[in-house]
């Protein structure tokens, strides 16, 4: 015990000089960096594995990235709700929503440019757009980020904010959901990288992502008021040219078939009168021709047309009261293209 009593305080000591000397060695993670201050100033950046220096508060090392990427997005709610792992077979989950009428944590209303009219105004518009940065892979982009800037993703976001503004304002809605979507990103992560080098911030934008560019959730149902009544003006547009269109059909179809029955009927007309003529020509030649034979035969025609189908009964005292057998005409006066009978004489007491 008197031994122990002596030994306590130079061990004691010893133990404390050795403890306080370990102070001097830090260990640096594959995802991180060091900076080593030597009495308060940087000297180094330590990479990952083990490093030795002057024991604290001689020597210390602040922590620093190395690589890793962060998103970020330039709007945030009050309350951000915890992340939550969604199932894979259950609904969707509220995040995925990015329809027009439903508010999103991370929107962020910006005053864009409007005309109407030829008077100039303004709009407002929701939009969810989100830079991915890391800090720079040199040491001095390290050494910046680490002294220049106290809370790197809040300069991040006051500067995305200020350009923000700053591009929105002479940009129309037809643009943002248009032509001018497509360059949108480029742009706006350009100008934040310029101003975060001109701060000396030692922060890499790596990308700048626009989930969504929309008018306020407020306005959706509006503007989807305002799109029925457009579709539904364009439908009646359509019918009433529709309509048009069959009526102007319906008066061709009538006018041309009123024409077509008009140049029937002149036709007709024409090749009938064309017979009759032809026919009156015949008939002339025939009678200079055979003279009263052509009438006789006429009249033996048109008769034999009359009494066709009439049921006649001819009485002649002459029949069978004579030696001499009367003749009788029986032709039937039918097409040339039929040969006509034969005259027949009749015998005396013979019915005919």
């Amino acid at each position: 015990f008197t031994y122990m009593r002596r030994a306590f305080l130079p061990v004691l000591a010893v133990v404390s000089i050795v403890g306080w000397s370990l102070t001097g060695i830090h260990e640096i993670t594959m995802q991180g960096r060091g900076i080593y201050e030597r009495f308060g100033k940087p000297v180094e950046v330590f990479g990952p594995g083990l490093h030795a220096g002057l024991p604290w508060p001689l020597g210390r090392v602040l922590s620093v990235e190395n690589g890793v990427v962060h998103e970020l997005a330039t709007s945030v709610g009050d309350t951000p709700a915890p992340v939550v792992a969604d199932p894979a077979e259950g609904p969707a989950p509220a995040i995925a929503n990015r329809l027009w009428d439903a508010s999103h944590v991370n929107d962020k209303s910006q005053v864009i440019a409007s005309s109407r009219a030829d008077k100039q105004s303004f709009q407002i518009v929701n939009m969810d757009v989100r830079f991915v940065y890391r800090i720079g892979l040199s040491d001095q982009a390290a050494l910046a980020a680490t002294y220049n800037s106290a809370d790197v993703p809040t300069l991040i976001r006051s500067t995305a904010s200020r350009i923000l503004v700053h591009d929105f304002a002479s940009r129309t809605l037809d643009g943002l959901l248009g032509e001018d979507r497509v360059g949108l990103a480029e742009e706006i992560g350009r100008a934040v990288q310029a101003d975060l080098h001109t701060l000396d911030s030692g922060v890499e934008i790596l990308a700048t992502v626009v989930e969504a560019i929309h008018p306020p959730a407020g306005a959706a149902n509006a503007y989807h008021g305002v799109q029925a009544a457009q579709i539904g003006a364009q439908a009646l547009i359509s019918r009433e040219r529709g309509a048009a269109a069959e009526a102007t059909n319906q008066a061709q179809l009538q006018a041309s078939i009123a024409r077509d029955q008009a140049t029937a009927s002149a036709r007709e007309i024409n090749a009938t009168a064309q017979a009759a003529d032809l026919r009156f020509s015949a008939e002339q030649k025939a009678y200079a021709s055979a003279g009263q034979a052509f009438v006789l035969e006429q009249y033996f025609s048109q008769l034999s047309q009359g009494l066709a189908n009439a049921r006649l009964l001819v009485l002649d005292h002459r029949l069978g009261g004579s030696s001499n057998a009367p003749t009788i005409d029986l032709r039937t006066f039918t097409l040339p293209a039929n040969p006509a009978p034969a005259r027949k004489t009749a015998q005396p007491g013979a019915a005919n």
